[in-house]
């Protein structure tokens, strides 16, 4: 065995020490110039920085040895390899401020790639593209969430202020940050988002990594909902997706903003309800601008009340049919009637109307402004001795009934009059013909006004719940109007 070389503290000529330690020589110098002897996690450092993660220093020579994996002994780690700790991932790769990997983690994506900030956080998913926003807007009811994480864990995120996806219910300013974290409830939004990424397993493409935030507050009014706080907070809420997006190398985009904002509206004047939310989409349409973003695609569902009472609901109900048919230059359109998914006693969508609802604002969206639900145009006498009412429709296809007559119409102002048929016309398949047992003036004839309506057009989808999904046509109530009106 050959013998060990010599080991002295004299100095040679030309050799010498600069820096020691008490663990030996730091910097030394020789006739080529200065000789630095760097630690094993120094080196394990520039090995993570230049792309291979895990590389174990050979402490025999002072270089870094990537062929060299580390022992499961070892106690020299690199830098932000704790944040992996307990984590079935490999493959990991340090770019930036992010640790990129692949992993085996709890939730609906599978084994997928995922990042995390160097300084820790939440796991994100690290799928291409931009990093996409479904925010929602509206009073008290909005914030409703099931409670539990969504399916994809790691792929639906919120602004990381710890207070999740329900925002902050108008009562204080909501902070800004470019960091993001999991979410412990799934709200309407988050609904929709994990609906989104459902699809796109099914279909073998890439998961997105999607921003859900929705804001409320207990305005009143339409008119103070635009002036409110919760517009206030959802625009931070964008400007917080935009920097999240940033910091993560991203563009940041916003798919749609979910208006649920309907009978909480007090008044008995339509125009108020319609002007309100139509300053509403102005506001954060402006806002959204001046951050940079497009024009946002607006999604709601109709609501028709509780019941079929003119007094509480009708404003809101000739609101919203307006707002249907003409809202401008903003791009709003409904994604279905509340009526159309299940309830409890207390009016209350069930754990699988909800997941309906979303499944629908869901398709809405993918449609874009080419989606519309049939809506209610025009309700006036035929001509001739029997008493029938033509109601005219705006559908994408031939209309359905469902039910039986009544199938969702009730006639205001005319006492002992009753709805004896309801029928698809012959020779028209976007008009319903509604027979009455007799004629009277100022009849006014409501649907889907408190009690489900039964009109859909020739749309369908499965749901995940089991069931079929169909384009229900708007609640409405309108005069009648044209012919003879006594018979």
């Amino acid at each position: 065995m050959p013998k060990s070389p010599k080991v002295t503290d004299q100095p040679t000529a030309g050799h010498g020490v600069v820096v020691r330690a008490a663990n030996g020589d730091v910097i030394r110098y020789d006739p080529t110039g200065l000789v630095m002897r760097l630690s094993d996690k120094v080196i394990a450092d520039i090995a993570l920085r230049l792309g291979h993660f895990g590389a174990q220093a050979d402490p025999t020579s002072g270089a870094s040895n990537p062929k060299t994996q580390p022992t499961p002994d070892s106690t020299s780690a690199a830098p932000g390899e704790d944040l992996l700790s307990g984590i079935d991932a490999w493959g990991v790769t340090h770019k930036g401020d992010w640790l990129h990997f692949t992993a085996r983690l709890a939730g609906a994506q599978g084994v997928r790639g995922f990042r995390r900030h160097i300084t820790g956080g939440a796991i994100l998913g690290d799928g291409p593209g931009a990093l996409v926003g479904i925010l929602g807007l509206g009073g008290p009811r909005a914030a409703l969430a099931n409670p539990g994480a969504p399916a994809f864990p790691h792929h639906i995120v919120s602004t990381a202020d710890d207070i999740g996806a329900v925002g902050m219910a108008g009562i204080e300013a909501a902070p800004m940050t470019d960091r993001l974290e999991p979410l412990r409830e799934a709200t309407h939004e988050v609904l929709v988002a994990e609906t989104i990424l459902h699809w796109q397993i099914e279909k073998f493409a890439p998961l997105p990594l999607i921003f859900a935030r929705a804001e409320t507050d207990a305005s009143a009014s339409a008119a103070a909902l635009a002036e409110g706080r919760a517009v206030e907070n959802l625009l931070v809420a964008a400007q917080n997706l935009k920097a999240a997006a940033t910091t993560m190398g991203k563009k940041a985009k916003i798919a749609a903003i979910c208006l649920d904002y309907a009978l909480e509206h007090l008044g008995d004047d339509p125009r108020a309800y319609r002007d309100g939310m139509l300053a509403v989409m102005t506001r954060l349409s402006d806002g959204l601008g001046v951050l940079g973003f497009d024009k946002p695609l607006f999604v709601a569902r109709f609501e028709g009340g509780l019941a079929p009472n003119m007094d509480s609901a009708a404003a809101v109900i000739a609101g919203q049919w307006e707002l249907a048919w003409n809202h401008g230059d903003h791009k709003l359109i409904y994604a279905a009637p509340n009526h159309a998914f299940p309830h409890d006693a207390f009016h209350r969508p069930t754990a699988e109307g909800r997941r309906q609802m979303a499944e629908m604002t869901a398709h809405a969206i993918a449609a874009g402004e080419s989606w519309r639900c049939p809506v209610l145009h025009l309700a006036e006498w035929e001509p001739g001795q029997s008493p029938v009412i033509r109601v005219t429709l705006q559908a994408e296809g031939p209309l359905i009934l469902t039910d039986a007559s009544p199938a969702g119409f009730v006639l205001h102002d005319a006492p002992g009059i009753t709805i004896t048929d309801v029928a698809i016309a012959a020779d028209d398949p976007k008009a319903v013909l509604v027979h009455l047992s007799g004629r009277a003036p100022g009849i006014r004839l409501s649907y889907g006004m408190g009690q489900p309506g039964a009109i859909t057009d020739n749309w369908a989808m499965p749901s995940r719940t089991g069931g079929t999904l169909s384009r229900h046509a708007l609640p409405a109530i309108m005069p009648v109007t044209g012919g003879p009106q006594n018979g």
